[in-house]
């Protein structure tokens, strides 16, 4: 069950001043121009994570499944679309609060079917790739701010998104891409 994970509180925004020394993601070395291809990248290497015999099965009752981690990777691409296409089309917007550890159990990631959630990764990388690659080049510095108050440009939002899959595919012991 969902509930017996511990809610993670870390602050990640870190990963955009330093490597993260578990999947080894610098976001420094990021070229944000290259987020949608990126993103699609990513959006395939959850294909062979979800095709795993065992993808729902958790490594420890406390740790989630490759099915959980590749349901959160899905929401993410979900969750920042919207913020991209508010910092585009809004002038310094606030984003909602999301909480994922909520999400996870609400939406029963542990329950859902991975030939669903691959169909559904691979439409929500799409759409984050396209909503990328249309930014334009005076679009990069228009600016937002989470529910916490850390504020992100386009370019730093996507520089911070692409910790979070990368991490997850060493989460669950996929081969890790590096992007420069």
């Amino acid at each position: 069950m969902s509930d017996q994970i511990v809610p993670d509180t870390k602050n990640w925004t870190w990963v955009l001043e330093r490597r993260c020394d578990d999947c080894g993601f610098d976001s420094s070395t990021f070229d944000a121009s290259g987020t949608g291809a990126a993103v699609r990248d990513l959006g395939e290497r959850w294909q062979g994570v979800l095709a795993r015999g065992d993808a729902a099965v958790r490594p420890r009752p406390d740790v989630w499944s490759p099915l959980e981690y590749a349901c959160h990777t899905r929401d993410v691409f979900r969750i920042f679309d919207t913020r991209v296409g508010l910092m585009i089309s809004e002038d310094g917007p606030h984003f909602a609060n999301w909480d994922q550890d909520v999400t996870a159990v609400e939406d029963r990631y542990d329950l859902q079917h991975p030939a669903v959630v691959s169909v559904e990764i691979l439409a929500a990388a799409n759409a984050l790739a396209d909503r990328f690659d249309a930014v334009q080049d005076d679009q990069w510095d228009r600016s937002g701010f989470r529910s916490d108050g850390s504020a992100f440009t386009i370019e730093t939002l996507a520089r911070y998104l692409m910790h979070d899959p990368v991490h997850h595919l060493w989460d669950v012991g996929a081969e890790v891409p590096t992007y420069a």
